[in-house]
């Protein structure tokens, strides 16, 4: 299935509190290309292989269903780290959008980052993300998930 995927990142310097009141579910993913980005990802009892196009704030993303025995083989062929992660589902007071937060596990750990997923580029523009929001890294590739897998927590990039 595809479509347009426009969200914005930013890093966060403290987690929200009563964090495991809202909704969540543990990741793993691999990436068997980064150029262009090409994933399988355990979410939850869910496997999925995803094709992401380029871009970094607006991109086409294709999602395909998997079965357990795919992920699982397909999994041993990916390069770079595994990405570990629990994703917290919180919604944004006052608006229909909801944060998706991403507190990484394993080589990743101490890494917080969240995301909100946009209807348009209109809403996007118009987004004034809450006080609990960090510092924005939309348009820093260093944190996308494929990069992450490839180079480590940005500054502390492995070879």
């Amino acid at each position: 299935m595809e479509h347009m995927e426009i969200e914005r990142k930013f890093l966060i310097d403290a987690l929200p509190e009563a964090l495991s009141d809202f909704s969540h579910q543990e990741y793993l993913q691999g990436y068997l290309s980064t150029s262009p980005t090409l994933r399988v990802r355990r979410e939850g009892e869910t496997y999925v292989l995803t094709y992401k196009g380029s871009g970094l704030m607006k991109r086409t993303e294709y999602n395909l269903p998997l079965t357990a025995e795919s992920f699982a083989h397909l999994l041993e062929k990916c390069d770079g780290l595994r990405i570990e992660k629990t994703r917290y589902r919180i919604p944004l007071s006052g608006t229909e959008l909801t944060a998706e937060l991403d507190v990484f596990h394993g080589a990743l750990s101490g890494l917080w980052l969240v995301e909100v997923e946009f209807p348009d580029e209109e809403s996007a523009a118009r987004f004034l993300p809450p006080a609990w929001f960090g510092p924005e890294v939309t348009q820093d590739a260093r944190y996308q998930n494929s990069s992450l897998s490839r180079f480590g927590l940005p500054g502390e990039e492995h070879a």
